[in-house]
């Protein structure tokens, strides 16, 4: 169960950011709750190697909070940057509040985690660097978030297996592998 205790100083940071007068601050939180109820029963598949469960709730919050700075009208996201860059862009507001641990996970949640030679190869707007989950509290988040969209009308609506599988197909087989070893994990 996610209390209101753990969530509140996610909230607090968020609301920095987004005004709960909009439709997007209520759709990165629904979004964020969703993908944190998800991530709490992906640990407890694992509870044997003791993953973190408040870091897990905070960093699930949290993992999308750089979407405002993108291009996704649908959701009410008029900036610049294409939404593939909201990971990264999600880690330096964190690291600006000083949240080293969460802002790794912004950054690693994009698919199933984006390597260096993928992001030259397929010359991606986004640094040169590797950004795949390492910690396990980033997998279980990065597993969690693939369940859920951020469509209108659609935000708790968990999705299936074979969607998402069908989803990660376009990304490449390699990206459908990751998450076949996470379903062995953590479902």
């Amino acid at each position: 169960m996610i209390t209101a205790l753990i969530i509140e100083e996610p909230l607090r940071i968020i609301r920095k950011y987004y005004d709960p007068a909009f439709e997007l601050y209520h759709f990165l939180v629904e979004h964020g709750e969703a993908v944190a109820r998800k991530a709490l029963e992906a640990a407890e598949k694992v509870r044997h190697l003791n993953p973190d469960r408040k870091f897990i709730v905070e960093a699930a919050m949290l993992h999308d909070i750089g979407v405002f700075l993108t291009y996704l009208p649908e959701i009410g996201c008029t900036r610049d940057k294409p939404y593939i860059c909201h990971g990264y862009l999600g880690r330096e507001i964190l690291e600006k509040e000083g949240l080293p641990r969460h802002a790794l996970v912004c950054e690693r949640h994009v698919g199933v985690g984006i390597t260096k030679e993928e992001i030259i190869a397929r010359n991606l707007p986004l640094p040169q660097r590797d950004m795949v989950p390492i910690l396990l509290e980033e997998q279980i988040i990065c597993f969690a978030d693939k369940f859920f969209s951020k469509n209108r009308g659609a935000l708790r609506r968990e999705k299936t297996v074979d969607e998402v599988k069908r989803e990660l197909a376009r990304l490449g087989p390699d990206k459908v592998a990751r998450f076949e070893e996470w379903l062995r994990l953590f479902l």
